[in-house]
């Protein structure tokens, strides 16, 4: 079950110091600003990890989150910043919110339009340069939990 397999992911992340490097954890307050900013709700899974460790790095895994309110002027791993513009140069469609590159041709987003019965929106590969129509939008993971575990686990 995938609320499992986040509190695994989180417990990993949190034993191992040494290779973990987040922001840390926001605020209600900054986390609403960000929503507003795309017109999108975080739910469940991705917003604990947002109050939890903001965003940052769990060795060589670059996991996308909120690093402060100035989306417009950001850097990875800043998923709002690297979002809106995603939005503006390459039209990414508006209920997606990057939270991974793969480094090759392709990033993993959350799909606002695909939720779980929990309200969880499924993990998806979007292809940058490929016409929207033609999008497979290939389903990585179920929803975070399962993403974060698979991506902690690479790296223990």
């Amino acid at each position: 079950m995938s609320v499992e397999n986040y509190q695994k992911a989180k417990e990993i992340i949190l034993s191992e110091e040494e290779i973990a490097d987040f922001v840390g954890g926001h605020t209600d307050e900054l986390i609403s600003l960000a929503e507003e900013k795309l017109g999108l709700k975080f739910t469940g899974l991705y917003l604990d990890y947002l109050k939890t460790f903001g965003a940052g790095n769990f060795g060589a895994q670059e996991i996308y989150g909120i690093i402060n309110a100035d989306f417009e002027n950001s850097s990875v791993p800043d998923a709002i910043w690297y979002t809106l513009t995603e939005r503006r140069e390459i039209n990414l469609p508006n209920n997606l919110l990057v939270i991974y590159d793969t480094g090759s041709d392709e990033i993993f987003c959350l799909d606002y339009n695909q939720l779980d019965d929990n309200g969880e929106p499924k993990v998806i590969s979007f292809v940058p340069g490929v016409d929207l129509e033609s999008q497979t939008y290939e389903i990585i993971a179920n929803d975070f939990g399962d993403f974060l575990l698979d991506l902690v686990k690479l790296e223990v």
